[in-house]
């Protein structure tokens, strides 16, 4: 029986599967990708997040189909690809998601669009909208009222949210790592 496919899109910071430390034991079940967005040489970014070639290297990525996974600056990658092929995206996890063009108008990303309008990685650009019909899983550390503006307006629209313990990286704690392994164990098995 063939592995279903899992795409992992990194944040800021570590890239490919040095960016996933405690998701690597995922590809004994799954097809396991670790993506390098668009802009990435090593950890660093060349500039502005690139969020449609970043949807692009997504989809091919995808193949004929299978599970996304990201963080930060890499989930709105995840979530523009499942809105414009949602037959392709079985499921999605969204680790403390840089989704932030949903949120505009809400307190806590208004401020933070304020103080840093200026830099060059702009997630509240992204050409966002919810995306209907795809399972989705929220995973938050619980420090950042900004992720979880995201999280609760994400939960308002149908998605799981749950918080584990690892601040910004909460997928890489013990309860993080099970939480995002369990769903994507529960949607592969229908």
């Amino acid at each position: 029986m063939l592995k279903q496919r899992v795409v992992f899109v990194h944040g800021t910071g570590a890239v490919g599967a040095a960016a996933w430390p405690r998701q690597h034991g995922l590809a004994l079940d799954f097809d396991a990708l670790f993506l390098r967005r668009a802009g990435y040489s090593g950890g660093e970014t060349s500039g502005a997040t690139e969020f449609l070639a970043d949807k692009e290297i997504v989809l091919e990525a995808l193949g004929s189909g299978g599970h996304v996974v990201a963080h930060d600056g890499g989930a709105p990658a995840a979530m523009l690809a499942a809105v414009e092929h949602p037959e392709l995206v079985r499921s999605l996890v969204l680790c403390e998601p840089a989704c932030l063009s949903l949120t505009v108008g809400l307190p806590v990303t208004d401020s933070y669009i304020a103080q840093h309008g200026h830099d060059a990685e702009r997630p509240w650009e992204a050409p966002l909208s919810i995306v209907p019909g795809v399972p989705t899983l929220v995973l938050t550390g619980g420090w950042e009222p900004m992720y979880e503006e995201v999280a609760h307006y994400l939960a308002a629209t149908g998605a799981i949210h749950r918080t584990a313990p690892g601040a910004h990286r909460p997928q890489d704690s013990a309860e993080g790592a099970a939480l995002v392994k369990q769903f994507l164990r529960r949607r592969s098995n229908p």
